[in-house]
């Protein structure tokens, strides 16, 4: 299993939301990029990325900062937040983003979502934000008629080969991963599952590692220092 360290970007700099609430921020680093270069040293292989200002708006406002993460990093990064046009998911992976993150326009706009899949293949990703098993939008704060697991299935049809699962309620509260919801997805579907929200402990890793999924991307914990990347990967490798 993957361990994805995040970083999530709002104006310019490094913060956490907690529940996804804009409301909640909390400042860890004015300097993104040295963030990310942190999480390389420790041994990351691979680094999660969210503008939080496109999730909310659309507009790909931390761009910039985002790839210049790619271009001054060796390891690779996913970036998501306010992916909603061909021209942005073709600016970052020219810049060197090695997968990219579709959310409310995956819902909202099938034929864009089909014809980047069709243009890009698997370096698409679709992130699923649900509440209580239905899919949430616009920056978690629009709740949808749809369920997680009939949107996985769509998806699947379309040939998306990646998905980030996050259960908006678990997120920023330490409190441990959805572990039944992601083992229902994971089982349901062939796509890779990436798990995001209330990893927080070597527990949380060894179980979601059990469940064979994918990854899972590992946030205010790390910033909070209630755990260390080292011992993550550590518990991680140790699983068999």
């Amino acid at each position: 299993m993957i361990l994805f360290p995040a970083i999530d970007i709002r104006g310019g700099k490094c913060v956490r939301l907690t529940q996804g609430d804009y409301n909640k921020e909390k400042v860890y680093s004015e300097a993104p990029v040295e963030i990310a270069k942190q999480w390389q040293d420790k041994g990351a292989a691979f680094i999660h990325i969210v503008d939080l200002d496109g999730a909310k708006t659309g507009n790909s406002i931390n761009q910039r900062q985002i790839e210049a993460i790619a271009e001054n990093t060796s390891v690779p990064v996913q970036v998501g937040g306010g992916i909603r046009s061909i021209e942005i998911i073709e600016s970052y992976l020219s810049r060197g983003v090695q997968r990219v993150i579709i959310g409310t326009a995956a819902i909202n706009n099938k034929s864009f979502l089909k014809e980047a899949v069709s243009r890009f293949g698997d370096k698409i990703a679709v992130s699923i934000d649900a509440r209580h098993g239905f899919v949430a939008t616009d920056g978690w704060t629009k709740d949808s008629s749809v369920k997680a697991i009939d949107l996985v299935k769509e998806l699947e049809d379309i040939g998306v080969k990646t998905i980030v699962y996050t259960d908006i309620l678990k997120d920023g509260m330490l409190k441990g991963p959805n572990l039944e919801e992601l083992q229902i997805i994971n089982e349901a579907t062939s796509i890779d599952v990436i798990a995001s929200g209330g990893v927080s402990t070597k527990e949380d890793i060894v179980k979601l590692a059990q469940l064979k999924l994918y990854g899972a991307i590992i946030g205010k914990a790390l910033y909070d220092g209630t755990v260390q990347f080292e011992e993550l990967l550590e518990a991680n490798n140790n699983v068999g």
